[in-house]
């Protein structure tokens, strides 16, 4: 816990500066961490062109760049996030009315859903921005980090606003515990994760065989909640907006195996190719190989 009294009190500093300092600091951020370090550079670009065979070189040296500006743009943003207010939040994450119609008309039936998302746009921003506003209440599954002090960090900014939290391990016992409760919730699942161990699903997506968790599938048939997709979309520097659509309402009814994890895996793969460079191209989402997780 040390790292958290050490390093806590420096980014809530930092976060009390106005977004246009912050993204004073990202655009030097940018400078030192891609023209100067090359972090993850190798990682990004290999990414990159097994996603986009048909680009150029500088093509894809373009898109990286425009990765790296938003992905130092998003750190700053995730620091705002400690101490911003959910006036400013509201203005720079805007929800609009197609989205809150669907996701509470659920609510207001007494129906919870399962919520299928990737890391593009600003996830953080989303969850903080919707709890204040849902008639769900709203979960995160999370995998704690190594690093207590920095798992705080993120706890931190992830349940300003009224989100729980949900470890990955306790996932099914914390949703049962909450239909035994009467809870009415919408548990939030990225879902462009790279999955541990042998049991999941492979897919094409962004030109690729690519393993795909069977937790959303899985979880939203054991429960029959419906599955609701959400996007977010980057509008400009610091502003985002969302939208929302239902991939199955009776999960039960599905019995072919894989077809829920083709539904949101389709999903994220088009937001991707709408808007490349807000996905996390850093993320080694390509590291196994499906023969070597057979």
């Amino acid at each position: 816990m040390l790292t958290y009294y050490l390093v806590y009190p420096i980014l809530y500093l930092l976060s009390l500066l106005p977004m246009r300092v912050l993204y004073g600091v990202s655009t030097v951020f940018r400078f030192v961490l891609f023209d100067c370090i090359g972090y993850r550079k190798k990682v990004v670009e290999r990414n990159m062109r097994k996603a986009f065979p048909e680009k150029s070189e500088a093509e894809l040296q373009q898109l990286a760049n425009k990765f790296y500006a938003y992905f130092c743009d998003l750190v700053v943003e995730i620091v705002k996030s400690l101490s911003i207010s959910y006036t400013e939040l509201q203005k720079r994450f805007h929800l609009g009315p197609d989205v809150l119609s669907l996701l509470n008309g659920y609510a207001e039936k007494g129906q919870s859903i399962i919520v299928a998302i990737g890391h593009h746009g600003n996830w953080e921003w989303a969850g903080n921005a919707y709890s204040v506003l849902a008639k769900h209440q709203l979960y995160g599954i999370y995998r704690p980090l190594h690093n207590k002090g920095f798992n705080k960090i993120i706890e931190k900014v992830r349940t300003r606003f009224n989100t729980k939290l949900i470890s990955d391990k306790e996932v099914i016992p914390a949703m049962r515990q909450n239909r035994k409760d009467n809870v009415i919730s919408a548990t939030v699942f990225l879902t462009d994760q790279t999955p541990t161990g042998k049991n999941m699903y492979w897919t094409q997506f962004l030109n690729q065989e690519t393993p795909v968790f069977w937790g959303v599938e899985r979880i939203a048939k054991m429960f029959d909640y419906p599955v609701v997709y959400v996007q977010f979309i980057r509008l400009r520097r610091g502003y985002y907006t969302a939208k929302a659509y239902t991939l199955v309402e009776q999960p039960r009814l599905l019995k072919e195996e894989g077809q829920i994890s083709e539904l949101h895996t389709r999903a994220i793969e088009k937001g991707i190719l709408e808007q490349p460079e807000t996905w996390l191209w850093s993320h080694r989402r390509w590291k196994f190989k499906r023969q070597d997780r057979q």
